[in-house]
């Protein structure tokens, strides 16, 4: 397992308390620069987009990314590691957990949250003990089976070569974002990472996202969002930002009513470059005028 200053990646951290831009880096802490704080934002800032298309971003300035579901296929292997896990408790009286459960239930949520939800009656650190034995066991199987999204390089290199500005917005724990970001060749792309566990509230808040767009000083009226999950695109649209949905696993119409603009099948669906050119255009004709 890489460590975190081996993948050149910046956790972007305050304190609970607050909303406002520390970032730092996990390596030579003793020499950082500390970057001017801003005034805490609230979750009711920005407005939220409605029927917003891509094209209204002109001209674009980031791009801001979950990562479970959405720059890799890895719900199957939570819903693995989960069914095993909850049988082995006796969970829903040892009965295997079904995919359709996992998607309502599960999918999306920080494990503080499904911690309470699936075990009312446990001790809370019991619980969380699980979430983590849970995560380890995610971790085993993703080395052996992770695999990027189809046409995640398409899209990376689309974004580097307008050098657009990058986050990485994530529910998981620190140990499985710096796994999945290592494994997908990424550790260079992403160089702000938002935990959720280092916010006041996780998604379906708009905290991560708030956090993210102040650590990159953009816009919400200029940047958008890709996600797979409810939970995930909820927190996106409350930030004030149009959402890009995936459906890899989750369906289409469950993304689409929770307020995603978009909503594709992978980096490769047509309908995801059409929306790109159209904002493309808008940006060509936008400086023309100015």
């Amino acid at each position: 397992m890489p460590a975190l200053v081996s993948l050149h990646l910046f956790s972007v951290f305050v304190p609970k308390t607050h909303l406002h831009k520390t970032p730092f880096c996990r390596k030579n802490l003793s020499n950082l620069a500390t970057v001017p704080s801003r005034t805490p934002i609230s979750s009711n800032s920005y407005s939220v987009h409605s029927n917003c298309s891509l094209s209204s971003l002109a001209p674009l300035e980031a791009i801001l990314f979950d990562i479970d579901g959405t720059l890799c296929d890895s719900d199957p292997i939570h819903y693995d590691a989960f069914r095993v896990m909850l049988q082995e408790v006796g969970f829903n009286g040892g009965v295997p957990i079904t995919e359709e459960f996992f998607i309502k239930k599960i999918s999306g949520k920080h494990n503080e949250e499904l911690a309470g939800m699936l075990f009312p009656d446990w001790d809370f650190q019991r619980a969380l003990k699980f979430m983590d034995d849970k995560e380890a066991m995610f971790r085993r199987l993703a080395s052996e089976q992770l695999k990027p999204v189809n046409g995640l390089n398409k899209m990376q290199k689309w974004i580097e070569v307008r050098g657009l500005k990058r986050a990485a917005v994530t529910n998981a724990p620190m140990p499985n974002a710096e796994l999945l970001i290592s494994m997908l060749g990424l550790a260079d792309f992403f160089k702000i990472l938002v935990l959720a566990s280092e916010c006041d509230r996780a998604k379906p808040f708009p905290d991560p996202y708030l956090k993210a767009l102040q650590a990159l000083e953009v816009s919400p009226k200029h940047t958008f969002v890709f996600e797979d999950s409810v939970s995930g695109i909820k927190a996106g649209v409350a930030a004030g930002m149009p959402v890009v949905g995936l459906a890899l696993r989750n369906p289409e119409k469950l993304l689409a009513e929770a307020g995603a603009t978009l909503v594709i099948k992978d980096f490769n669906d047509p309908k995801l470059w059409i929306a790109l050119e159209e904002l493309e255009n808008k940006t060509e004709v936008t400086t023309v005028t100015t």
